[in-house]
């Protein structure tokens, strides 16, 4: 696992605007980052304070950021296995498992989707299943598109 404890660490390893990690990662210091981030395995943000997440692409097999605190994350693509996060805003969105507060995006493409009020989107969702964790929220909002529900893989 790669464990980032300072700005200056994660900057060092930021080639030609990409931050590429061959296993796991965990971030154990507020930080900024402005690149593609490709993680083979697993992205650990938990309890940090990241001013600004400005990538091309995220991807990674698990991104765990349930106590992240962005004043921007800007990402074109998030492709994970699952996410854990308070806040997303994202342009499109591909993942198996999504569990967060509120969602902002374009597109999203997930297997279950659990968002705490509020899930809005531009144009459509396709997920296996959407389901709010409290009484009191919003049905999801599809701009543009529509709500479709896609069948398990057998």
């Amino acid at each position: 696992m790669k464990i980032y404890r300072t700005q200056a660490e994660i900057d060092k390893d930021i080639k030609n605007k990409r931050l590429v990690v061959a296993d796991d990662v965990r971030f154990e210091c507020s930080f900024s980052i402005s690149a593609e981030l490709k993680v083979a395995g697993n992205i650990d943000a938990e309890n940090i304070n990241a001013e600004n997440i400005n990538a091309g692409n995220i991807d990674a097999e698990n991104i765990n950021a349930w106590d992240i605190n962005a004043g921007n994350i800007n990402a074109e693509n998030i492709n994970a296995g699952n996410i854990d996060a308070g806040n997303i805003n994202a342009w499109d969105i591909h993942a198996w498992d999504i569990n967060a507060w509120d969602i902002n995006a374009k597109n999203i493409n997930a297997g279950n989707i659990l968002y705490w009020a509020f899930c809005c989107v531009i144009n459509s969702i396709f997920c296996l299943s959407i389901k709010a964790k409290r009484e009191k929220h919003h049905a999801p909002i599809c701009l543009e598109g529509c709500l479709k529900k896609k069948r398990a893989k057998q």
